[in-house]
């Protein structure tokens, strides 16, 4: 008997606050730009691309572009984008272990 399988959809799983900021410190912490563009574009999906693109005045199209794991936004739409969703960049020193 064959197994049907269904397509993940991440949207889903990440609709509280925290359950966002849970999946973009992972995305941070794994240093892949592709995984964190992912994340935020999951993030940004899951409030509303469209919302998003009218609050920073940026083409809805290109943000779904910009923020998918084959993704490379520039800095100033990363901004933009994380204030729209009410998000910050914070930066600490690496403990050495």
């Amino acid at each position: 008997m064959a197994v049907e399988t269904v397509a993940f959809e991440p949207d889903q799983y990440f609709q509280s606050a925290e359950a966002q900021q849970y999946l973009l410190t992972e995305a941070l912490a794994s240093g892949h730009a592709g995984h964190i563009a992912d994340a935020i574009g999951i993030i940004a999906r899951n409030r509303g691309m469209a919302a998003i693109a009218e609050e920073t005045g940026l083409n809805r199209q290109a943000l779904y572009a910009a923020f998918s794991e084959t993704g490379n936004p520039t800095l100033s739409t990363l901004l933009k984008v994380l204030d729209a969703l009410d998000m910050e960049l914070a930066v600490r020193v690496r403990v050495a272990a």
